[in-house]
């Protein structure tokens, strides 16, 4: 099994045209991909991991998303 890889916020803003709260909004609604924790129960560091943004990012462009804020 390959190893995936786990991107930080910045790097999913930079991917998508959605601010960091937008993004939040969207998983909190099941519109985006969850991120997963990196610590322990009290930990607050998350990361996504890169291939369900770039299935998402697929997903939308399949669709008719151009990467416009919406």
């Amino acid at each position: 099994m390959a190893a995936e890889n786990l991107i930080r916020i910045g790097e999913v803003m930079r991917r998508v045209p959605y601010s960091r709260s937008t993004i939040y909004l969207k998983v909190a609604r099941n519109e985006f991909p969850k991120p997963i924790s990196l610590g322990g129960r009290s930990a607050r560091a998350v990361a996504w991991v890169e291939s369900s943004i770039d299935e998402y990012i697929a997903q939308r462009i399949e669709s008719g998303w151009h990467g416009v804020a919406e």
